[in-house]
């Protein structure tokens, strides 16, 4: 189904100020919630398929999120599609050094109808990732532990129809 060129704007328009909000400590990732259909696919680099808001909110929007308070994630660039959004943006974090890491990311997001996103897929070098945290000797905040994904998370990135 192709939607009012508008209506997916304000979409986007929505979870980009809800994104930049969470980055500017105004919020938490749960707030991108509302941004999904109910049975949304998400697919993340480190923690695989995950299906159904609920799935979303408790795993991606939650415990994957845990102890990466100081973790930033701006977008740099928007491009619209009919119904198929991509974002280009950076995730970054200080380390313990003080200096800022930043890896590259991109998310393929399709538009549900009503204000909603029904599938989003997150694309990441994890090796990177991965090595600057060991090399910056990143560590979460006081409390915090490093999420950890599961050992064999689905790697389904199909599209449902």
């Amino acid at each position: 189904m192709s939607y009012d060129p508008s209506e997916v704007q304000a979409a986007v328009d929505t979870y980009v100020a809800t994104r930049k909000a969470i980055d500017d400590g105004k919020g938490t990732w749960a707030d991108l919630a509302p941004l999904f259909t109910d049975d949304v696919v998400y697919i993340d680099p480190a923690w695989g398929r995950i299906e159904g808001i609920d799935a979303v909110k408790a795993e991606l929007l939650g415990e994957a999120m845990d102890g990466l308070e100081d973790w930033t994630f701006p977008i740099d660039a928007v491009m619209i599609d009919g119904d198929r959004v991509m974002t280009k943006w950076r995730q970054e974090f200080p380390g313990a050094d003080g200096v800022m890491r930043s890896q590259s990311g991109y998310s393929t997001l399709l538009y549900g109808g009503g204000g909603k996103f029904r599938y989003n897929e997150d694309l990441l070098n994890m090796a990177h990732v991965i090595e600057d945290i060991i090399s910056s000797g990143w560590r979460p905040p006081e409390g915090g532990s490093i999420p950890t994904s599961p050992e064999h998370p689905n790697r389904d990135f199909s599209i449902p129809g």
